[in-house]
């Protein structure tokens, strides 16, 4: 048997070709640290917003040192954007292109606003952290805000607006302020998708309960809605 001898005093400490191995074993595969970081920092950010999370409680929740956070991202800011901006805009481009291949038909209003707003009501319930930091992003310094990628999100908020107006149209109605009223509505579904169980009383309502309550909101706000079946 190979054996690694390590020289201790005047002793001699021998240790197994197999338990070197074994060290090696439990390295984490190239990447496995960053992946970590990204997964940790999603959730932290969800939970605890931008300001209130450090890179201390990323690193302690990804199992990594603290400096390979900064190894692999440079700075908390940089880490949010990659965790969070990116992805969001990402999916947001992808709903744009769904919406784009929606064709209304007879009696369409509910289910089209069932498909956009059930799409949108899912993008911010898996990025809570981004909406969290949007409430508090006129605390943040301008290079904080070039640096996150906040910057980038309006325009993934205009996109999302002109989605909104768009369907407007699809729908016949008419609106006065399109750009407000689809923001609007883009901020019905954030605080819906934002607020935590006890919001609602310690029990978040099951999702299509979520979505038809914003449809119907939207189509007819609370004093014209059809009659419940």
């Amino acid at each position: 048997m190979v054996m690694t001898i390590l020289a201790r005093g005047s002793g001699v400490t021998k240790v197994s070709e197999e338990n070197n191995a074994s060290v090696k074993a439990t390295r984490r595969p190239r990447g496995a640290p960053r992946r970590l970081a990204l997964e940790a920092a999603r959730t932290l950010f969800a939970r605890q917003g931008y300001r209130n999370t450090t890179t201390k409680e990323i690193a302690e929740a990804a199992g990594v040192a603290e400096h390979l956070l900064f190894r692999n991202f440079g700075s908390k800011a940089a880490l949010f954007n990659e965790a969070v901006v990116v992805p969001f805009l990402a999916i947001v481009d992808q709903l744009s292109s769904q919406w784009e291949s929606i064709e209304p038909g007879p009696d369409a209003a509910e289910a089209v606003g069932r498909e956009f707003l059930g799409g949108l009501y899912d993008l911010f319930v898996e990025n809570r952290g981004l909406v969290m930091t949007l409430w508090g992003a006129d605390a943040l310094s301008e290079e904080e805000v070039a640096e996150t990628g906040i910057a980038d999100i309006d325009r993934a908020m205009a996109v999302l607006a002109d989605l909104g107006a768009k369907g407007t149209e699809l729908l016949g109605l008419d609106s006065g302020h399109q750009d407000l009223a689809a923001r609007s509505t883009v901020a019905l579904v954030a605080g819906m998708a934002a607020f935590g169980a006890t919001f609602f009383g310690g029990t978040r309502p099951p999702r299509d309960v979520m979505v038809e309550e914003i449809t119907q909101a939207t189509l007819h706000g609370f004093l014209h809605r059809p009659p419940t079946p």
